[in-house]
């Protein structure tokens, strides 16, 4: 019996997926850099570009914040949260661990085709290591600069886009037509 005529599952399609710090992209462009980004622009944007079809966002989960959440929903982003302590008066929710378990299960489920990892934080090195062996890691997208994205990351050797200079179109700007 040849392959095509068992009942045997098809394999799994294998997709572009990206992965995004909020809090290392929010502290980045709107803290260091001094701008917004605009979700809906960003996620038509990656799956343009990157052809991703399915992009995660790991955040803090903060009730005041659910129009964000909305928000980055209706722009096609799936969010994956994190329960939030508070150290000082503000808001932790290190979303490091979840992100780099995300990644390692679509990868080991055989969902992954290329990851985009949003991010500029030396922590994600090993996770890029691993995807470079494999020949999964399509790009790291850094929300900082290049003198402030990770010299860990650089050290992988992998392909580092700076959305800085994707300012002009990922930028978001007011509709001051008032419609």
């Amino acid at each position: 019996m040849t392959k095509e005529t068992t009942n045997e599952p098809d394999k799994k399609k294998r997709v572009n997926l990206a992965y995004i710090d909020a809090t290392n992209l929010d502290k980045a462009l709107r803290r260091d850099l001094k701008w917004k980004l605009d979700y809906r622009r960003f996620r038509i944007w990656l799956t343009e570009k990157y052809k991703v079809e399915r992009a995660y966002i790991f955040i803090g989960l903060i009730p005041k914040y659910k129009n964000l959440y909305t928000h980055l929903q209706d722009c096609g982003f799936i969010l994956a949260f994190k329960d939030v302590i508070y150290q000082d008066g503000k808001p932790k929710g290190n979303c490091d661990s979840d992100l780099l378990m995300q990644a390692s299960s679509d990868f080991y489920e055989g969902d992954l085709n290329k990851a985009i990892i949003v991010a500029s934080d030396g922590d994600y090195a090993p996770l890029i290591r691993v995807l470079q062996n494999r020949n999964r890691l399509e790009a790291i997208l850094s929300p900082s600069m290049p003198a402030k994205c990770s010299i860990l990351l650089k050290r992988t050797g992998a392909s580092i886009a700076y959305l800085c200079d994707q300012r002009s179109m990922l930028e978001y700007k007011e509709d001051k037509t008032g419609t």
